[in-house]
């Protein structure tokens, strides 16, 4: 069997998304008949039906669903491997590293002061941040929660304890702990993109395997206050951004089962970039070296 091109691949793909060939044609650039004889040619070369065609439907088949799921991979590999070359040929002087706004930040910027060599620190979004060592957008991550990452290799630089995050006159807020049973059918805050893992972790589910009931979306610590003070949801959060963010109409209270916040640098797994090895040196230093966060607030 002939090896299957990129290009081939990303014909294929277009059409799995529109099963339709005009409107993929359109969607490449190209004719529909140069389009569908490329993929009767990659069906011959496969040897399998890829779409169940008539003159009104396209549907793939089960071979189709299976190409499908499977090229997304290798077209992401691929993607990887050009970036990646790309970079090593225009390699920048300084060490890109990414963290999401706030408390991630503040501490790269210590490490990064500390560091002997040049660092380039780039904001990130939620969900973003663990992708962009793997595509080759950036060296390094400062990951919150950073659980089993794969194909990332990871240091943990320090855990802290969670509290729970109510409205000023919640019915729980006149205790002095809570535990993530408190949480169950409680609404809490949504982040877009979330994994069930995530989910999970940010609603207490994870220790007691009972979701709540999913509460206002949010983008950001600012926007999660703001729905707790409002009464639109109660949140699990790290020591640290409680600590960060006093305020009159919301309280903080210690969650004394909940799964500890890991605050962690990762980077792809096998890298050989000495760089990224005396940047996690210096970043263990200066974590060993500063105060811990997360003591809860009173109020």
């Amino acid at each position: 069997m002939d090896d299957v091109e990129v290009r081939e691949l990303r014909y294929f793909r277009a059409v799995a998304e529109e099963l339709n060939f005009s409107r993929a044609a359109e969607r490449l650039g190209m004719a529909q008949p140069p389009l569908s004889r490329a993929i009767r040619l990659l069906e011959r070369r496969l040897g399998v039906q890829l779409f169940e065609r008539t003159s009104r439907h396209v549907a793939m088949t089960p071979a189709g669903e299976v190409l499908f799921a499977e090229s997304a991979k290798a077209l992401d590999a691929v993607t990887t491997a050009v970036r990646s070359t790309r970079r090593a040929a225009l390699r920048p002087p300084a060490l890109v590293v990414t963290a999401k706004p706030g408390f991630a930040v503040d501490l790269l910027r210590r490490i990064a002061d500390r560091h002997p060599e040049p660092v380039e620190i780039r904001l990130g979004e939620f969900g973003e941040r663990a992708g962009l060592p793997r595509d080759c957008r950036t060296d390094v991550a400062l990951l919150g929660c950073p659980g089993d990452q794969g194909d990332l290799d990871v240091e943990v630089l320090f855990t802290e304890q969670r509290v729970a995050a109510l409205p000023v006159r919640h019915e729980l807020a006149g205790r002095c702990s809570l535990t993530c049973a408190d949480f169950a059918g409680r609404a809490t805050p949504s982040w877009p993109d979330a994994s069930g893992a995530d989910r999970a972790y940010w609603s207490g589910a994870d220790v007691t395997g009972s979701l709540g009931t999913p509460g206002p979306v949010v983008h950001d610590s600012a926007q999660l206050l703001a729905a707790v003070a409002l009464g639109r949801a109660i949140a699990l959060l790290p020591g640290s951004v409680a600590e960060a963010h006093r305020r009159p109409d919301v309280v903080y209270r210690p969650v004394v089962d909940a799964t500890p916040y890991s605050l962690a640098l990762a980077w792809p797994a096998g890298a050989r970039d000495l760089r990224i090895a005396r940047f996690v040196r210096t970043a263990v230093e200066v974590s060993e070296a500063q105060p811990r966060p997360g003591a809860v607030p009173a109020g």
